[in-house]
């Protein structure tokens, strides 16, 4: 049975609801689409699951994008209602005719509805008792027909060298007919042609020498032989720079090679030391995007929608900008949809995400009438750029430097717990986070809680010093929940500001490590759980950053896990134009990026630049 069924514009008003159903609907799942599928762009998705305690919905829905009105059906799960798309879509094409945009109370709706309904559910059963008409053919016909299908084509062939390559009247309208009804005919005349033609692989020719291949091969090894034969005389090779050989001798050496910091008997002034040589960090720094890439970006644009289609001819492609189309369907938008997933992925993002992002942007134009002047491509990729920016920006403040103080005003230090897998710096970015807490005059101590891999209390032991700042250690083999949790209590009496806690590098699939991970959150609960992940991975986000998610909610004794709360971006620096796993990690966490490491400095952090993203991705 239909649970509910909502009619409310883009805008949120909620013009009509079903009376006749008045079921209360468990939880909220109305507004969790809304908030977790509707304005994440996920709107190209068939359905929504969502489960309550006691209940589990499946949500449907359809857009009207001209007059901007949302039509959403809710039912039980189990049910498997079959009629539910074919009943928001009668649902939408009566409405949409009655909708007055000055109009708000639509009481008179009722009985129309009712009627819908019952036409839907009785098709439905008209569809479950239809039986499939017809047996399959067994493999005895099917060999006769295909007999069959032999002898008249020889039949066929032997009128056509009698005719000089003309056709029977019957063969001819049979062809036409079947023309026009849409399907294809493969007469004896093409497959001739393709086996001529080479198009046709047969069992008899799999191996066959191509000699003209050959020929080919033999007249471009030719030119190209003469070509460097006419070139002259052959240019003398560049002399290959070679690194001059250190000598060890007695003698002091010229350059420098102690490139550690000066450490004093007292350990002072190392912060200071550390200010001046490496200066303000990046993240206070605010970022000025510049316009002329996006101006040439645009004047490209201009002039590729200036070239006429070729197949619609010079004048209907002018005509149509001019007057504007009548309503957007699916066939009008593949074209440039399928263009922008091809640049989404070149740009890194993952495949799963830009189907899900081509997805969302049809359902979103389809039904939308073209304005004059406009032409279908920059409708789509404006349609995109607002989506992708709608995707990056953050939904909740990530203020850090506020939180901190706002914890600070309780007496409790801010804990902030990095977790990723192997190898992605989550150590280095832990101290380039230390060194800008830093230099807002904020205490920090780091948490030494990677007791797995070796040479990780050092390497932060290190930091720690360079930093002049304290670190909790307990060693090795210890219980990382164990020590953070004493760290935490060991800051509180000191009056740290500040605990950044590193943990050990995991795999998504190692699950002691994130049973283990689990603990540490559970036990300590952090105030930020920030995953630390390289730019440089495609697909991978997907798969690193759900499973997380997946194992931290499966492993925690907690009925509310926590999940993992912000991102940081490693190596930013060194994937030029291939910024897509931004935009993969946030899609499937729907966690904003809080940080992005760009170098090996301390001063290497910054804020993410969305409108850069956003314009390198649909450059």
């Amino acid at each position: 049975m239909l649970e509910q069924l909502l009619i409310f514009t883009r805008g949120g008003l909620i013009l009509w609801t079903c009376k006749e159903l008045g079921n209360a609907l468990r939880g909220s799942p109305i507004e969790t689409l809304i908030r977790s599928c509707l304005l994440e762009e996920r709107s190209g998705a068939a359905s929504y699951n969502y489960d309550a305690p006691g209940a589990a919905y499946t949500l449907k829905w359809t857009f009207h994008n001209e007059l901007g009105l949302v039509f959403v059906a809710v039912y039980q799960r189990i049910l498997h209602l079959l009629y539910v798309d074919e009943l928001l879509s009668m649902v939408k094409r009566e409405f949409s005719e009655i909708y007055d945009p000055k109009r708000t109370v639509y009481n008179d709706f009722d009985e129309t509805f009712r009627q819908l309904r019952k036409e839907a559910e009785a098709r439905a059963e008209e569809l479950k008792k239809m039986k499939p008409v017809g047996k399959p053919l067994t493999n005895n016909k099917k060999q006769g027909q295909v007999q069959k299908s032999d002898g008249g084509s020889k039949k066929k062939s032997d009128g056509v060298s009698a005719n000089d390559g003309g056709e029977a009247d019957g063969t001819k309208g049979r062809r036409l007919e079947n023309l026009s009804n849409g399907n294809h005919v493969d007469t004896e005349e093409t497959k001739v042609n393709g086996l001529f033609n080479g198009k046709e692989n047969t069992s008899s020719n799999i191996g066959a020498f191509d000699v003209n291949k050959l020929q080919k091969l033999r007249s471009k090894g030719g030119k190209k032989i003469d070509t460097v034969a006419n070139k002259g005389p052959k240019a003398e090779p560049k002399k290959r720079i070679t690194k001059k050989n250190r000598v060890w001798d007695d003698s002091p050496p010229e350059a420098k090679l102690d490139f550690t910091d000066p450490v004093g008997e007292n350990g002072d002034n190392i912060v200071e030391a550390v200010a001046a040589d490496q200066g303000e960090s990046m993240m206070d720094k605010e970022e000025d995007f510049s316009s002329e890439s996006e101006t040439e970006e645009e004047e490209e644009e201009v002039g590729k929608d200036s070239k006429p289609d070729a197949k619609k001819g010079w004048f209907s492609s002018m005509f149509q900008s001019i007057a504007g189309k009548a309503n957007l369907d699916r066939s009008d938008l593949e074209p440039a949809l399928k263009a922008l997933k091809d640049r989404l992925m070149n740009k890194n993002v993952a495949e799963v995400i830009a189907e899900k992002l081509c997805e969302s942007v049809a359902a979103s134009l389809e039904g939308k009438k073209l304005a004059s002047f406009t032409r279908i491509s920059s409708t789509v990729q404006a349609a995109m750029e607002e989506a992708l920016v709608r995707i990056l920006t953050p939904r909740r403040s990530i203020d850090i430097l506020r939180d901190v103080h706002a914890a600070k005003e309780q007496r409790k230090p801010y804990v902030v717990v990095f977790v990723g897998v192997n190898g992605v710096g989550k150590s280095t970015n832990l101290a380039k986070v230390a060194y800008w807490l830093l230099q807002h005059k904020l205490s920090v101590m780091m948490a030494a809680c990677d007791t797995f891999r070796s040479g990780a209390v050092e390497q932060l032991r290190t930091h720690a010093r360079r930093l002049q700042i304290p670190i909790f250690e307990k060693g090795y083999e210890k219980d990382p929940a164990v020590v953070a949790k004493e760290a935490i209590q060991e800051a509180t009496r000191n009056g740290s500001d500040v605990v950044l806690v590193d943990t050990a590098g995991r795999m998504q699939d190692n699950e002691p490590l994130m049973r283990a991970l689990s603990k540490l959150i559970y036990l300590n609960n952090p105030d930020l759980v920030l995953f630390v992940g390289e730019a440089l991975v495609g697909n991978d986000a997907v798969d690193q950053l759900s499973k997380f998610n997946q194992k931290l909610a499966d492993l925690s004794t907690s009925p509310n896990p926590r999940l993992i709360d912000g991102i940081l971006l490693t190596k930013f620096d060194t994937i030029d134009d291939k910024v897509g796993a931004a935009l993969s990690m946030v899609y499937i966490s729907g966690s904003p990026v809080m940080f992005v490491g760009c170098g090996q400095s301390y001063t290497d952090l910054k804020k993410l630049n969305v409108k850069s993203i956003v314009k390198t991705l649909l450059k």
